[in-house]
This record gives C-alpha cells, sequence and structure tokens, in this order.
C-alpha cells in the first residue's frame, strides 16, 4: 500500500493528481490536504526522506515546493531566475515569485520573494510568467497571470516594473494601479487563459507582441492568442490567434527564433526577425498530457500568424524532453549569446513523502537550445558552467561489453556524477537488429515499455546503469536499442530510453518508463550518451542532444557512496565503449541549503 493508506480515498487521488498536475493551477483547499498528508508520513519509508535523495547540483530552495520556472534573464551582470514556490509546505498552495541570483547559473544566492499576493487582479495567485528587458536602458517589465477571484479561477495578466532600474539585483518590485492590463474578454475561457510569454518587437506602431496560452471550444483546442501594445498597459488581442490545434489547453508557451545554419550553440534575440536563415520555435505545455512539446516553423509578422514546417508537426510533436520536465522557459543570454532553456521536474513520489523530508521539484540543468543543422529539430546541451563542477575522474577507453554481460565504473563516487560514454556497433551486427512494430513506430514511450532494459535485443539495449545497488537489485538503466529501417527508409531506428522499474526497493513509488526516437543516421555504428546524476535525478542527452530525458527516482539502497556504475549490453551484438569518462561532481552553493 501507498504511504496514503490512512488518507480517504477521494483525497488520496486528488494528492496523487496535485503531484503529477502541477502548473494546472487548479484551486483546492491546500491546508486540509496537507494536513491529511502529514497525517500518513509514518507510513513514508525511511530511505525517502534521507538527506541524500536531495540534488546536490540542481536547482532548489532550502525546503517547501517549487513548480514552474518564470522570467529568467540576464540584467547587468546577473542571472535572474524566478520561480513558482510555495512558503508554507511542501504542496502546491499559496504561491509566491521566489526569486534568486547568480554569476554562472550554477551557484544560487536567495533574495526575497519578488512577487505575492497584493493587488485585486492578483489577490488568489500570482502564477507564472515572462520578463522583457527593453531597450536602451529600459530595465526589465514582467508580466504574470493573476487570480482574481476565489471561486471561479478567474485569470487576468498584470504587470511589474523593478523599483529602482539601477539595482543589479532587482530587489523589489512594484504593480502599477492600472493592473490587470490584460482581461479575457471576447469569448475567451477565463479559467484557461494564461502565461504570459516574453514580449518581441516587430511592424507597427504597436510594436511589442507577447503570447497567452488559452483553450477554445469543445474539444478543447490549444490556443496561442496574440496581444500588441505600444507601452504594456494597454494591450489588444489580434483577431486571429497566432496558431491552433487540437491538443487541449496550451500552458506556459515560448515563442522565439533560432538560426538557420549559423554559429553551433548560437542563440538570437527574441525580437529578431524572420528572414532566410532565420526560423522559429513554438513551444507549448499540454496541461492534458504534461509534457512540454514544440514545433519549428515560420513565423509571419504582418498577419501575426505561425506555420510549422512540418505538417503533421502537431499531431506527431517533438518534445523538449521525454521525461519529467514540464513548464518550461526560454531566455536570450547575452553574456554568452546563447538561449538557454529552463524546465520543472516536479517528484514522482507521493505528498507525504514530499511533506515528510519538506521539500519538493527541482530545475532540470540549464540548457543552451539552438536548431539542428537540419532544421527538423532543436539541440540541447548543459550550459558550459555545470562542466565547473566536475572533480575526481575515471576513463575506460576501447572496452568491449560482450553480449549479456557488464562491466562496473569504479574509482570514483556516483550518486552525484557526470558521465559521458561513445559506443560503437560494428556495421556488420547492425543487420541483427529486431523489427520494429509498425504498431509502436510513433510511440516510443510504449515502445520502451514493451522492450525495457530486462527484454534481451539484437543491437541493444546496451547503455548505463545508473544509481545501481552492489547487488543490483536496484538500477536506473539510461539505454539504446536498434531497429532495422522502417518501410521506404534505409537508416535504421534508433530508440532512446530511460528504465526506472528497478530504480528502488521501495514500494508504490510513480516509475514510468521514458522514450523517444533519436533521429540519427547510426549506419557507421557510432552513438553518444551524457548522464548527469544526481541523488535522485537522472538527466540524458542522447547523439549530442537530439533525445533527452529526465526521470525521477528514489533508491533505498543506491544512496550515497553505496551508488554504483555500469555499462551494460543485454543485446546479441557485442557493444565497444570508444570512451567512458565519469567525473564526481562537487556540490555549488544553492539558495543557502
Amino acid at each position: 500500500m501507498r504511504a496514503l493508506v490512512v488518507v480517504s480515498f477521494a483525497s488520496a487521488c486528488l494528492l496523487l493528481l496535485l503531484q503529477l498536475a502541477g502548473a494546472s493551477h487548479v484551486v483546492y483547499n491546500y491546508k486540509d490536504l496537507e494536513a491529511e498528508a502529514a497525517a500518513a508520513t509514518d507510513q513514508v519509508p525511511p530511505s525517502i526522506v534521507n538527506p541524500l535523495l536531495r540534488t546536490g547540483y540542481h536547482f532548489q530552495p532550502p525546503k517547501n515546493w517549487i513548480n514552474d520556472p518564470n522570467a529568467p534573464m540576464y540584467y547587468k551582470g546577473w542571472y535572474h531566475f524566478f520561480y513558482q514556490y510555495n512558503p508554507k509546505g511542501a504542496v502546491w498552495g499559496n504561491i509566491v515569485w521566489a526569486h534568486s541570483v547568480s554569476r554562472d547559473l550554477i551557484n544560487w544566492v536567495a533574495l526575497e520573494p519578488a512577487l505575492r499576493p497584493s493587488i485585486p487582479g492578483d489577490r488568489y495567485g500570482c502564477w507564472s510568467g515572462s520578463a522583457t528587458v527593453l531597450p536602451d536602458g529600459g530595465g526589465p517589465v514582467i508580466m504574470y497571470t493573476g487570480v482574481d477571484h476565489p471561486d471561479i479561477n478567474y485569470q487576468v495578466q498584470n504587470v511589474a516594473y523593478p523599483k529602482n532600474v539601477s539595482d543589479p539585483l532587482l530587489r523589489e518590485w512594484v504593480k502599477p494601479s492600472h493592473n490587470p492590463v490584460i482581461v479575457p474578454e471576447g469569448g475567451i475561457n477565463a479559467t484557461q487563459f494564461r502565461d504570459p510569454t516574453t514580449a518581441w518587437r516587430g511592424p507597427g506602431p504597436e510594436q511589442w507582441r507577447l503570447l497567452v496560452g488559452s483553450a477554445a471550444g469543445s474539444s478543447p483546442r490549444g490556443v496561442a492568442y496574440v496581444y500588441r501594445s505600444r507601452d504594456f498597459r494597454r494591450w489588444r488581442r489580434v483577431r486571429r490567434p497566432l496558431h491552433s490545434a487540437a491538443t487541449g489547453m496550451w500552458e506556459c508557451p515560448d515563442f522565439y527564433p533560432v538560426s538557420k545554419g549559423g554559429a553551433p550553440r548560437a542563440g538570437l534575440e527574441t525580437s529578431v526577425p524572420p528572414g532566410p536563415r532565420v526560423k522559429h520555435v513554438l513551444k507549448n505545455s499540454l496541461d492534458l498530457r504534461r509534457y512540454d512539446y514544440y514545433t519549428v516553423g515560420t513565423y509571419h509578422p504582418r498577419a501575426e500568424r505561425y506555420v510549422p514546417d512540418d505538417p503533421a508537426g502537431d499531431e506527431h510533436r517533438l518534445r523538449y524532453d521525454y521525461g519529467n520536465f514540464y513548464a518550461s522557459k526560454t531566455f536570450y543570454d547575452p553574456a554568452k549569446r546563447r538561449r538557454i532553456l529552463w524546465g520543472w521536474a516536479n517528484e514522482s513520489d507521493s505528498a507525504a513523502d514530499d511533506v515528510a523530508k519538506g521539500w519538493a521539484g527541482i530545475q532540470a540543468i540549464p540548457r543552451t537550445v539552438w536548431l539542428d543543422p537540419s532544421g527538423k529539430q532543436l539541440l540541447q546541451w548543459p550550459i558550459e558552467e555545470v562542466e565547473a563542477l566536475r572533480e575526481k575522474s575515471v576513463t575506460l577507453k576501447n572496452r568491449l561489453i560482450k553480449a549479456g554481460h557488464h562491466v562496473e565504473v569504479t574509482g570514483i563516487q556516483t550518486a552525484q556524477a557526470d558521465v559521458e560514454v561513445s559506443f560503437e556497433v560494428s556495421p556488420a551486427a547492425l543487420a541483427g537488429a529486431e523489427t520494429l512494430d509498425p504498431a509502436l513506430a510513433y510511440d516510443a514511450e510504449k515502445l520502451c515499455g514493451v522492450k525495457r532494459a530486462d527484454v534481451r535485443g539484437g543491437v541493444g539495449p546496451f547503455g548505463l546503469w545508473v544509481l545501481a545497488s552492489a547487488n543490483r537489485k536496484e538500477r536506473t538503466a539510461v539505454f539504446f536499442r536498434v531497429f532495422k529501417p522502417a518501410a521506404g527508409s534505409d537508416k535504421p531506428v534508433v530508440l532512446m530510453c530511460t528504465d526506472p522499474t528497478k530504480s528502488s526497493l521501495n514500494p508504490n513509488l510513480y516509475r514510468p518508463t521514458f522514450a523517444g526516437f533519436v533521429d540519427t543516421d547510426i549506419s557507421n555504428g557510432k552513438i553518444s550518451l551524457r548522464s548527469l546524476i544526481d541523488r535522485s535525478v537522472v538527466e540524458s542527452f542522447g547523439a549530442g542532444g537530439k533525445t533527452c530525458i529526465l526521470s525521477r527516482v528514489y533508491p533505498s539502497l543506491a544512496i550515497g557512496k553505496d551508488a554504483r556504475l555500469y555499462v551494460f549490453n543485454n543485446g546479441r551484438a557485442h557493444v565497444k565503449v570508444s570512451r567512458l569518462t565519469a567525473w564526481e561532481m562537487k556540490k555549488p552553493v544553492m539558495n543557502g541549503a
């Protein structure tokens, strides 16, 4: 039985939904729920509250609940990060905008919360939003969603300004009396109208534009409404949405340009207009599925329309991350001319577990994001600053992993580590790859659930067992599996999967397999993997950042110095590790924790 056995069935269901729902912002009586969760903490396994499961180098405050990243920006030499935070407990509720600053995106200092419910337009909630840094020293502007009615969850958009634009730490914010500045008029569903984007400049007198996520119709369709303004005070909605699709509510939209054929990892400022060498990315967080999806396409600023390059893109959508990663937000970093992606990873234990340990939620390692040379998808990679945390290392070279065998990587502690590995499979061995079931050809997650790490294949599964116990009864597998080319193609199909089904001996944890297909040509037999391991999170990047998967795990044995790292091969073809390097990772300064 779960740790919620002493909670009423209805409340238990609701608590589980809260853990999985995150940014859906449904209003509940959290005092009662937190009290019931607290009453169940005597059922929580001791290992869950072990402080060694608290992450070492991922962003989080010292305690309590966090969710969506909000308004990341670079201003006067400092990186600013705001996020949804409950200062009173480890479940969602009492939300304020917490605020931290950093010189390097790795070491963080917590400041006082920037925004709290304080005006009619946000009296019942300061929800997610974005920052726009105005040109010519105008300072930043925050646009955010407020709730101004307790019963019907009525959502409006508000504006806030720094009290002192010369303060590089932006410690105080002011909400002008003319809030709210955008209200849900013209048939908009007021309960599904939130999360304004960073604004960009376009043609015409109303030069500023931003998006607000919503839903329309009975289906409903996800919608990104465009609003225009001269001054961030008076906003006018464009008649037609920028884009819509039959996906359900769009939360936390993001819209930004990317360079086509530019310098590797280079980013573009948000207001760069479309052109022959510029594409645009539209990302939405799907309230229905709890994943972040995006398309690459063309922005037509005069018509205020966006058209995905792939006509099927809204049906077979790309994802930033095929694991536990939601409510993401990017910003342009002018200091290093790059675009940086933040994303929230919630817990996959119970609310009672979180109340017992006193914290819930982390942010993924910030990622540099840019357009793949093919123009079809984005590439992502951990920001270079994270490498400053690397300490003692160990390297394997040209090590053959025979079919059905595994090799332990020794010499460092691996509960908090960074691992980069390059694999090689002989091109001849690729002929022994499995045939891909056509029924699963578009459902990587379901395919991984069927073809898990313990299911022997032709070429693969091969990869890493991380956070593994000495007896390997606990282990989280991150691996590749290769299939024969699909009909009409000569390129083998590559599946990347994280399988945490054996990650913990603790019962009743949420341990889904996560997976995505990797759009890479493995005909030469080569593929790479990087995994950031941090106690209760495994964040992995396949084929140079083509496919990314974050998973939350809660070992009961593989904790601290008892965590092991292995390379494994459960396929029938031999696999060579051409090079593996693993580093111990030190702790950064993290919000005073």
